[in-house]
């Protein structure tokens, strides 16, 4: 990302932040479909985990992951890093939670 920031020039530099941060969020959405899949797959049939226990889990997991994503968006990017990150940090969870809502 450096050597792109030197060939692209300051004009440039916006655009790359969002880009990475595009990519970041993306990744970061793919990690926690996996993990989530991966747990599920396995318990046992029987045994599945309470729905708010794994809420909470998500919830917990998303406040772990938007310290350290803050802290670099804000860092690269200002104002529109924090709310590119938060905004990906949100979509997970609504999914997640419009996603419940359907296996009710």
């Amino acid at each position: 990302m450096m050597a792109a920031r030197r060939d692209l020039g300051p004009d440039y530099e916006d655009a790359l932040v969002d880009s990475f941060l595009d990519k970041l969020d993306v990744e970061i959405a793919a990690r926690v479909r996996n993990e989530v899949a991966a747990h599920l797959a396995r318990q046992p049939p029987g045994n599945q985990p309470k729905q708010k226990d794994s809420a909470v889990g998500i919830a917990i997991g998303s406040l772990a992951l938007g310290i350290p994503l803050t802290g670099i968006a804000v860092g690269n990017a200002g104002l529109a890093g924090l709310l590119l990150s938060w905004g990906g940090i949100v979509a997970v969870n609504l999914a997640y939670a419009l996603g419940r809502r359907r296996e009710r």
